[in-house]
């Protein structure tokens, strides 16, 4: 299926040669086209795939208790039969942002059961301890039973609690914005509060990485455990951690090599390596926060030093047989790091999709405030996209800016073309895939690595997650090495009410935040009448029996459906499909009262394109005060 795409990329570039040498404009545009064709095709997988993945309901979970994440269904070479507390949150942090973005009651309930299963893993006694004194919560993996898992492993890991806390606290706030603040504070708090008393008892102390193979300080966990302590300190625990996130933004500031401007992943440790780690990568893309910019503290990913770790970090992979003879600033596959050795050292799709999520997210950026900085620390990076760039701040208006802008694009374009082109045929995603010939190795379906990909795709469409931190920080003058022991409490509360829905009108009433040291009450203003809607969110579900490979769409008369245009039309997703149910939905802002005509189309897995039968479909978008809208249809 990719191949065929690939090929007829390759194809167009072959015979424009031919005819004359395309353009780098032409170049671009064929790329774009085939990337649009890809993400359209792969998102539903992926979807898919990832949610197989999650007990006890998934495709592949058969067995697995409720709400556990699988790292993946395989058993054997290797063994990946497990749940990781760290990969769990952040697969269970973008299904939270996509069920922010759009409502979808499968979603809640998968979430509901997260958090159901992470409270009692909580309570599960380990090799690295109990609940007693926070220990217990450094565990890496259980057994999908819920069991400790009691076998040699790399423990602890700490970056666990931090992304727990963070994936827990985006639904949280989605309850308390829709009115069900009640639930966020006696069902999520506690699970919360266990997680970020750990960060705050633990923080620096030193423990394995992310890829469970050096003990020390690892740059991932540190800006993960200071994300969870600015949210904290926003919840009603200013006591506690207004001292220790200024302390863990100052020692994240420790990894930092001014010398050879990059990011050393791992610090407090002998381990023979450069530092130039995928971990600096994934870190940074996930503490991004549009609103702070490209602030350098917080390592933001158009941060100067972040883009100059990037092309470091990029260029350190460059030894592959895969990517032999491409040239720096050209998209090539990305591994873990180059001394990696697990399965002989390959690349990995998620790191692959993380360099280019890290790049679409500087693009956002840089559209938001208008202008890109190139200063003598990023200069290296901006100079791969455009040779004669020098030092400067270069406004929307100016031809500079739009060179950038268009080389940046296609960059990240290309770090997604590259998953395209060693992808398997089917669209799985798999660990790893060779350094040398592409195919895919290691542990098939991995859940992170399609959490990777659905992230990635929602950069790319100018999706972004909602913010996390209050204001620009400020690092402190010197470090201190402040800890605060917490308390640790068995959340025992795990039923959540029926018919959480999003609410119309004005969010009323009080939100509190329990803690076993203090209470912070804020109130919002009352109010119990609703305004006529602007804007309804409406719902488009279509019944259709498709193949492997097809793309469901809807394409109208308005602007919101592409006036006609196919190319423009809207994707939907088949995250509900089963062989009894081929549903086919989306969720689309329209102005209120508006009044269209659409259809569905069918693309297939070539690229042909079919109609379905006349005549067009017609809508009128409700104006009234409710805010959803539904419409349900069965392809003819």
């Amino acid at each position: 299926m990719h191949f065929i795409s690939s090929a007829l990329l390759l194809g167009a570039v072959a015979l424009q040669s031919v005819m004359g040498r395309p353009s780098l404009h032409q170049q671009n545009s064929l790329l774009r086209r085939n990337v649009d064709d890809f993400v359209d095709t792969e998102t539903p997988i992926a979807l898919e795939q990832l949610l197989c993945n999650i007990g006890s309901s998934g495709c592949h979970s058969s067995g697995v208790n409720s709400g556990l994440v699988i790292a993946s269904p395989s058993k054997s070479d290797p063994d990946y039969w497990y749940t990781w507390t760290r990969d769990s949150a952040l697969v269970f942090k973008t299904i939270i942002e996509r069920f922010g973005n759009e409502y979808d009651p499968s979603l809640q309930t998968l979430i509901q059961q997260y958090i159901v299963a992470q409270a009692k893993l909580q309570g599960v006694s380990n090799p690295s301890g109990s609940l007693a004194d926070g220990t217990g919560l450094g565990e890496p993996k259980f057994n999908l039973d819920s069991s400790a898992f009691t076998g040699s492993w790399g423990r602890p890991q700490r970056d666990g609690p931090a992304l727990r806390a963070i994936a827990l606290i985006g639904y949280a706030k989605w309850l308390v914005s829709n009115g069900y603040s009640s639930t966020a504070s006696t069902v999520l708090w506690p699970v919360i509060r266990n997680d970020l008393n750990y960060v705050a008892q633990y923080w620096n102390a030193t423990g394995f990485d992310l890829w469970e193979e050096v003990n020390g300080s690892s740059f991932f966990t540190i800006a993960s455990q200071y994300r969870g302590g600015v949210i904290a300190s926003q919840l009603g625990k200013p006591d506690s951690y207004t001292a220790i996130a200024p302390q863990v933004l100052c020692f994240l500031q420790s990894f930092w090599v001014t010398s050879n401007k990059y990011i050393d992943a791992n610090i407090n440790t002998n381990d023979g390596r450069t530092g130039k780690d995928a971990n600096t990568i994934l870190a940074s893309i996930h503490n991004f926060d549009a609103n702070l910019g490209c602030d350098d503290a917080t390592f933001q990913p158009c941060s100067q030093k972040a883009l100059s770790n990037l092309k470091l970090v990029v260029d350190s992979f460059r030894f592959y047989s895969i990517n032999s003879g491409i040239s720096a600033g050209t998209a090539i596959a990305i591994g873990r790091y180059s001394e990696d050795v697990y399965y002989n050292g390959n690349p990995w799709y998620l790191n692959t999709l993380a360099v280019a999520e890290q790049l679409y997210d500087a693009i956002y950026v840089w559209k938001k405030q208008g202008s890109i900085s190139v200063t003598s620390t990023s200069l290296a990076f901006f100079q791969d996209l455009s040779s004669s760039v020098t030092a400067g701040t270069y406004a929307s208006s100016s031809s500079t800016y739009t060179t950038l802008m268009n080389a940046a694009s296609a960059y990240a374009d290309g770090f997604v073309a590259v998953v395209q082109k060693y992808a398997a045929s089917n669209g799985s995603l798999a660990e790893q895939f060779s350094k040398t010939n592409g195919t895919p190795l290691s542990a098939r379906d991995l859940t992170w690595s399609y959490a990777a990909f659905l992230t990635a795709a929602a950069r790319r469409a100018g999706i972004i997650p909602p913010s996390w931190a209050a204001s620009s920080p400020s690092v402190p003058g010197a470090c201190s090495a402040t800890s605060i022991a917490g308390s640790y409490t068995s959340a025992t509360a795990t039923s959540f009410p029926t018919s959480q829905t999003p609410i119309s009108g004005t969010v009323t009433g009080t939100v509190t935040v329990p803690s076993s040291t203090t209470t912070k009450t804020s109130s919002s203003s009352t109010s119990t009448s609703c305004a006529a809607a602007a804007t309804v969110s409406v719902t488009f579900s279509e019944l259709v029996k498709t193949a492997f490979g097809d793309t469901i769409k809807i394409v109208g008369s308005i602007d919101a459906l592409g006036n006609w245009d196919t190319t423009k039309a809207i994707a939907l997703s088949a995250s509900d499909y089963t062989s009894s149910n081929p549903l086919w939905k989306v969720t689309i802002p329209l102005k209120a009262g508006q009044s269209f005509q659409y259809k569905f189309i069918n693309i297939k897995a070539d690229g042909t394109l079919s109609w379905e039968s006349d005549p067009n479909r017609s809508y009128t978008v409700p104006s009234s005060c409710t805010t959803t809208a539904s419409v349900d249809s069965s392809w003819r």
